[in-house]
């Protein structure tokens, strides 16, 4: 079973995400914040991590670079989902081979066809 991390400081999003993937077979971990979600990291090693932009403590930009720094690993997989649709963004998340961009607000649906097909990409 996949694991993910769902990282959103609006709790609904975080609610109606969960039991969708839920559902649809992937084991949920959440966090309100980016920091929260650094120690969610560590406990549980996430295969993605799905995470808003627009957050307090820490944007969802920071918490990537962080990761991707701190805790390497070629498998995971980010999204970064927001309402920002700015080139800035999109270029930043297209210069890194693990982050995917995609748009609020976002269908369950679609979310879950991404990870489907990124979940064919992981080795592990």
């Amino acid at each position: 079973m996949k694991k993910v991390l769902l990282v959103d400081d609006e709790p609904h999003v975080i609610n109606v995400l969960s039991l969708f993937l839920k559902k649809n077979g992937y084991e949920i971990h959440s966090a309100n914040n980016g920091q929260q979600a650094l120690d969610k990291l560590v406990e549980n090693n996430p295969d993605f991590i799905i995470t808003d932009i627009q957050m307090p403590k820490m944007t969802g930009q920071d918490l990537c670079e962080t990761v991707n720094l701190k805790f390497p690993d070629p498998n995971r997989q980010f999204i970064v989902m927001t309402s920002r649709t700015d080139s800035e963004l999109r270029a930043w998340a297209n210069s890194h081979e693990n982050i995917i961009f995609m748009e609020k607000p976002l269908s369950p649906r679609k979310l879950v066809a991404k990870l489907r097909e990124l979940s064919s990409n992981i080795n592990h």
